[in-house]
């Protein structure tokens, strides 16, 4: 158990400040669009389908520029590349306010994804290997437990702040909350050093004897295994409560099934912090999808009922929270720390691709066949995710 002082003066204190922008970068662009994008479509007399498009765009735009920032946050650090990022998110709400013009609103969406690649999860866990060095897995779980309140935070903060100043207001709320809270927290309280010189505590850390090289089938397997998972929260928080309001469930029920995703992700982390630390991390992410994969195949044979989508929705929360850790924690167990950022990068770059693509992906199946269609190809994905992490093996 770490010190106060640690989460004051110590290299932990990368923990609660990036927990705090972690919840702002994802408040702010990654969970705004469900509420604010049909309001810009109405507002400019555009198709949902073009207006959800630039935040696809800028999820393409994210995975193409994930691999330069996780490499320059090899090189620079997350104090500054990060920073930079917060302000260019800034930039980017500021000016979405402003982007009348269908090419001007894509460009803004593609300036927003560089601004997410270089602030969410990905970037915050190359910092975390840059400060940590092996002994990472720890903080990249405190850190997750602290940015699984993103959507609790932000959902509710969006509709007030609309409700009160319009989506142009909020946007630019945000956009002063990004440069003059984000930016300065990144630049001046994260820890500015490398695992090498981070204190005693860690260099007295365990670490892995044996690791791989970061190339190869292995390498394949494990990018394939995340890129292929993507498919499924994405598809699924785009799709999932609808699919369950068409299966009969009344609208407030499915709200209150929707709010279980949320505590089931934190729960589950909470469980792997306290009881997970001498499991490997590729054991934990083939549970979480033997876990999803349940729940799939639990809604297959049972029905949609409120009772089987509410047992749904926290296997699935649970199951996502557990692989966003391993998400960091993998690579680091398997392939070190030497060059974590870069490597984070190249892993986040077909992860963001179909994260990008499953909505619209899912839309068309629901669309031409069904929503059962649907859940099959997200099980589908899940299925194959699984796969690959089977097929992995540690290093003898």
């Amino acid at each position: 158990m770490k010190a106060p002082r640690d989460f004051l003066y110590g290299p932990w204190r990368a923990v609660p400040v990036l927990g705090l922008t972690q919840i702002m970068a994802w408040g702010t662009i990654f969970y705004t669009p469900v509420l604010i994008v049909p309001l810009i479509a109405a507002d400019r007399g555009w198709s949902m389908a073009f207006a959800m498009g630039g935040f696809s765009a800028g999820l393409l735009t994210a995975g193409t520029a994930s691999p330069f920032v996780g490499k320059a946050i090899d090189r620079h650090g997350g104090h500054v590349v990060m920073a930079i990022g917060s302000l260019i998110g800034a930039l980017g709400l500021a000016l979405i306010v402003y982007a009348a013009n269908a090419i001007a609103y894509l460009a803004v969406w593609m300036v927003l994804g560089v601004a997410m690649a270089a602030n969410l999860y990905d970037p915050a866990f190359a910092t975390l290997g840059r400060i940590f060095g092996a002994a990472a897995r720890r903080p990249i779980t405190a850190l997750t437990l602290i940015g699984g309140f993103a959507s609790t935070v932000s959902w509710p903060a969006t509709h007030g702040l609309v409700s009160a100043l319009g989506w142009r207001g909020t946007y630019l709320v945000y956009a002063l909350l990004l440069a003059f809270v984000a930016a300065p927290l990144h630049a001046f309280a994260l820890p500015r050093g490398r695992h090498q010189d981070a204190g005693r505590a860690i260099a007295q850390a365990p670490t892995a004897d044996k690791i791989l090289p970061p190339s190869g089938f292995p390498f394949v397997l494990v990018a394939a295994a995340f890129a292929a998972y993507a498919f499924v929260p994405s598809g699924l928080s785009a799709h999932l409560l609808a699919i369950f309001g068409r299966a009969g469930i009344d609208a407030g029920t499915v709200v209150w099934i929707g709010a279980l995703f949320g505590p089931a992700q934190v729960c589950a982390r909470l469980v792997e912090f306290t009881l997970g630390r001498d499991v490997h991390p590729l054991w934990v992410a083939r549970f979480a999808l033997a876990l999803l994969l349940t729940a799939f195949v639990m809604l297959a044979l049972a029905g949609i009922s409120s009772p089987t989508a509410a047992a749904f929705a926290l296997m699935f929360g649970g199951a996502n929270g557990l692989v966003t850790i391993a998400r960091g924690a993998v690579p680091l167990a398997l392939f070190g720390a030497s060059g974590y950022g870069r490597l984070i990068g190249r892993l986040a770059g077909p992860f963001l691709v179909m994260q990008s693509a499953a909505p619209l992906i899912m839309a068309f199946v629901i669309e031409r066949t069904s929503d059962a269609a649907a859940l099959a190809l997200a099980a589908g994905f899940a299925s194959a995710a699984f796969a690959c992490f089977t097929l992995i093996r540690r290093p003898d």
